[in-house]
């Protein structure tokens, strides 16, 4: 990327682009090996029309914000899997979207043909974890009540706001999970 604000994450001219690095900055504060987290996103001129007092806490009143504010939620319950956990959530109306940052380990597309065949979900993460071409990666995909997606995947060798790859299709499987929770 290079339209990089001199404090702050890259900027972008798609506004859930935006949110997307916002959240990938805030998660890359908090360094590495942390546990996946959940953010609502509202629209901020909502959020000051119907809650002025929040938006003076969340440093929102002064100068042009974001479309859209991000909002973290409670932490995810530890030890239980992310696709049930996503199958259980319901958002208000006035949530326009949601986000989550979480990581993985990621292996290049030239490793598929190297899986071995057979490997139930805990053998196959358990590969993963020794394939020596194997990256850390952070994934941040969020998703809009309209069906707007963003994504952004910070590679651990590469920690740097100028080396965030983003794009609407690159955690589609995330994705397609974090737009369900807006189905119901």
């Amino acid at each position: 990327m290079s339209n990089v604000s001199p404090s702050g994450p890259p900027m972008a001219a798609n506004p859930l682009t935006r949110a997307v690095l916002e959240i990938d900055e805030y998660a890359s504060g908090l360094g590495w090996d942390r546990p996946a987290r959940l953010f609502a996103l509202v629209d901020t001129a909502r959020l000051r029309a119907q809650e002025p007092g929040l938006v003076s806490q969340l440093g929102l009143e002064d100068g042009e914000a974001a479309a859209f504010t991000p909002i973290e939620q409670e932490e995810l319950p530890a030890g239980k899997p992310l696709d049930e956990f996503l199958g259980r959530i319901a958002w208000p109306d006035a949530v326009a979207g949601c986000a989550l940052t979480v990581e993985r380990l990621m292996l290049p597309p030239s490793a598929e043909s190297s899986v071995p065949e057979g490997l139930d979900e805990a053998g196959l993460a358990g590969w993963v974890a020794r394939h020596p071409d194997r990256q850390e990666v952070r994934m941040t995909v969020a998703v809009l009540r309209d069906g707007a997606r963003e994504a952004a995947i910070r590679l651990r060798a590469k920690d740097s706001p100028n080396e965030v790859l983003t794009g609407a299709d690159l955690v589609p499987g995330l994705a397609e999970a974090l737009a369900a929770t807006f189905a119901a």
